[in-house]
C-alpha cells in the first residue's frame, strides 16, 4: 500500500504563506514588474539554471557527436551496447513491407502520414507503428497553444525574431524560417480538418501572450490544444485507413549495403518478438527524453519519451545538435505531492497570473524565456530561501492565479483553463480562489537528431519531424512552437519522404552498423553491461513522487 494519503486543500503553514500572497495583491495590481536586461538575463543563466550546473554532463567518446557534451542521463544510453544482436534476427523474413515507415504515433508521426499520403503514397504503402496507442505522446499532453502570424501586425519575420531571440540565437536560421513562415498554413489546415479554435463572439481567433514573445500569436483550444489537434489528426488517419501498429517498439534501424536507412527492427511489446520492417524511407517521431529524469527532475513528459529516436539515429550515425541543452520548464506543479511535475500551462500566467515567493512579493516579470523564468524561480527558492516547503521536502512559489478573475471577470479559469482548474478541485484547491505552488520540471529536449529544411537526416533514407530534431530551438524553446514544430516539419519530412520514396531503390537488408557500433565501444574502452534503447522507464524502488531536489547540492 502506498504511503501517500490525500490531502485536501493546503495545510495549515501554507495556508499563512497564502495570507501574505492576498495581502499584497492589491499592491501588485497596481505595478508593472520590469523585463530583465539581455545582459540579466544571461547572469541568471549562468548562475542558476540547471544546463550550467557543474558535473552535470561529459563528453562523448564514440560517433559522431564525438568530443560533445551530453547530460549523463543520454549519454548513458548513447554509450550502451545496441539491444539487438545482428544474429537474432532473420532479415531475410519481412513481416512489414512498406513504402514509408514512421515511427512514432504522436503529433509528428500523425503529421507525417496524412501528408505524405496527400503527396501520393497510397495509404497502405505508409504504416505507423508506435509502443503505446496511437496519439499517446507528449503532443497530446500539450495544453497552451499554437504561435503563428497569420494577420496584422504580425508577421513571420516578427516570429521569426522571436524565436531566434528566445533560442539565444543558437537555432538554424532555414529551420526558423520555414517554422515561422508554415505556421499560417499548418493553422488553416487544422481548421479545415475540422479543429475548433478559440474565437470570438464574430469568428475572430483568440490570441494570447506567450513567455519571450512580441506579440499576442497564441492560438489555442482552451487549455486542451493538444488534446484537440491529436483528436483531429488522429480520426483523419483512421479515416484514410493508414497503416498502424501499436504497442510495437522500434529497436533498431536497418540499413542497406548501399549505407541508405531501410526499415526498422521492431519489437511486439506483448510477445516480445522481433518483427522486421522494410521500408524505403523510415521517419523518426519518437518524441523527447523526459523520462530519462534528467538531473533528477520530474518531468511533464508521457511514460514512453525514453530518448529511443536519438539512441536509433545515432547508432547509424546521423548527428545530433544542441544536445546538451534541456528546457525546465518554470511552471511544474509541485503540491499536492501526486500531481508533482506535471505542467501547469503558460496560459495561466499569460492571462495575468503573477509568481510571487513565500512572502507574496512578486521577483520576476511573468513572461520572461522559459529558461529565464525557471532559473529565477530556482534563485528565489534555493538561494534567497523565498521558497514554500511542502511536507514532502519540494520547494516552489506562488502562481497567484486569482488575479486571473479580478483582472478577466470571474469564471475566466474555468473557461479558459477548464482542465487545469479540474484537476486541482481533485484535491480540494480552488485555483479561482487560491494560488497554486509551482516548481521548474523537465519539459522538452531543445535539441535532437540534425536536420535540413526538408526534414531530412545526413543520413540517406532517413527522416525526423518533432521532438526527436534539433536545430529549430536553439538553446531553449518559446511556447507554442513544439506544436508548430510537429506541424510543419511532420509536413516537410512526410512529403519529402514521400517524393525519396518514389525514386528510392533498395539493396541488400544489413546490421552491420550494430556490429560497427560495438567495434567503437570496444575501441573507447567503454566497459558497460547498459542497453538502448531504453523503451520503457523502469521506476521500480524508486521514491518517484517524493523527489527532493537539491539543485546545487
Amino acid at each position: 500500500m502506498s504511503s501517500l494519503k490525500m490531502i485536501e486543500g493546503y495545510p495549515e503553514y501554507m495556508r499563512k504563506s497564502i495570507e501574505l500572497v492576498e495581502r499584497t495583491r492589491p499592491r501588485r495590481m497596481r505595478e508593472v514588474y520590469r523585463r530583465l536586461s539581455l545582459e540579466e538575463r544571461e547572469e541568471l543563466l549562468r548562475k542558476y539554471h540547471p544546463d550550467y550546473k557543474p558535473g552535470t554532463k561529459r563528453p562523448l567518446r564514440i560517433g559522431p557527436n564525438r568530443g560533445d557534451e551530453a547530460p549523463h542521463e543520454l549519454a548513458d544510453l548513447l554509450e550502451a551496447h545496441p539491444l539487438v544482436k545482428p544474429i537474432d534476427v532473420d532479415l531475410s523474413k519481412i513481416d512489414i513491407d512498406t513504402d514509408l515507415l514512421i515511427i512514432g504515433g504522436g503529433g509528428a508521426g500523425l503529421v507525417a502520414a496524412l501528408w505524405a499520403n496527400q503527396e501520393g503514397l497510397p495509404p497502405d504503402r505508409i504504416t505507423i507503428v508506435t509502443k503505446l496507442r496511437l496519439g499517446d505522446s507528449n503532443s497530446v499532453m500539450s495544453q497552451g497553444g499554437v504561435q503563428a502570424a497569420d494577420r496584422p501586425p504580425d508577421s513571420p519575420v516578427r516570429h521569426f525574431l522571436d524565436v531566434m531571440g528566445g533560442g539565444h540565437f543558437a537555432n538554424k536560421p532555414e529551420l526558423v524560417k520555414a517554422l515561422t513562415m508554415d505556421a499560417p498554413l499548418m493553422i488553416k489546415w487544422l481548421e479545415e480538418l475540422g479543429l475548433m479554435f478559440d474565437k470570438d463572439e464574430e469568428g475572430n481567433m483568440v490570441e494570447d501572450w506567450g513567455g519571450g514573445t512580441s506579440i499576442r500569436r497564441m492560438h489555442a483550444c482552451k487549455d486542451y490544444t493538444g488534446m484537440e489537434i491529436v483528436r483531429v489528426l488522429r480520426d483523419e488517419v483512421r479515416n484514410r485507413e493508414i497503416n498502424v501498429v501499436e504497442f510495437t517498439s522500434a529497436v533498431e534501424l536497418i540499413k542497406d549495403d548501399l549505407g541508405h536507412v531501410a526499415g526498422a527492427v521492431l519489437v511486439n511489446m506483448e510477445s516480445e518478438q522481433y518483427m522486421v520492417a522494410r521500408a524505403k524511407a523510415t521517419i523518426l517521431a519518437t518524441g523527447g527524453y523526459g523520462r530519462l529524469h534528467i538531473q533528477g527532475f520530474p518531468t511533464t513528459n508521457h511514460y514512453g519519451a525514453t530518448a529511443d529516436g536519438l539512441v536509433l539515429a545515432y547508432h547509424v550515425g546521423a548527428r545530433l545538435t544542441d544536445i546538451e541543452t534541456a528546457q525546465y520548464h518554470p511552471t511544474g506543479a509541485a503540491y499536492p505531492e501526486q500531481i508533482v511535475g506535471l505542467l501547469i500551462t503558460e496560459k495561466v500566467r499569460g492571462l495575468g497570473a503573477q509568481v510571487v515567493n513565500k512572502h507574496g512579493e512578486q521577483f520576476v516579470f511573468p513572461l520572461e524565456p522559459r529558461d529565464v523564468e525557471a532559473s529565477a524561480f530556482i534563485r528565489e527558492c534555493w538561494e534567497r530561501n523565498n521558497g514554500v516547503i511542502t511536507p514532502t521536502g519540494m520547494r516552489g512559489v506562488w502562481l497567484d492565479s486569482p488575479m486571473i478573475e479580478i483582472i478577466r471577470g470571474e469564471g475566466t479559469i474555468q473557461r479558459r483553463l477548464p482542465a487545469m482548474y479540474r484537476m486541482y478541485k481533485r484535491f480540494g484547491i480552488d485555483m479561482a480562489k487560491d494560488p497554486i505552488l509551482v516548481f521548474p520540471t523537465l519539459h522538452y529536449q531543445n535539441g535532437g537528431v540534425a536536420i535540413n529544411d526538408r526534414g531530412q537526416t545526413d543520413i540517406p533514407g532517413l527522416f525526423a519531424a518533432g521532438e526527436v530534431e534539433g536545430g529549430v530551438h536553439g538553446k531553449n524553446r518559446l511556447m507554442g512552437n513544439s506544436i508548430l514544430d510537429y506541424l510543419v516539419f511532420g509536413r516537410r519530412a512526410g512529403i519529402n519522404a514521400a517524393r525519396y520514396v518514389k525514386k528510392a531503390n533498395l539493396g541488400r537488408l544489413t546490421l552491420n552498423h550494430v556490429d560497427e557500433y560495438e567495434k567503437m565501444l570496444r575501441e573507447a574502452g567503454i566497459e558497460t553491461d547498459r542497453k538502448a534503447p531504453m523503451i520503457l522507464p523502469d521506476y521500480r524502488g524508486k521514491e518517484v513522487l517524493a523527489r527532493k531536489i537539491d539543485i546545487f547540492k
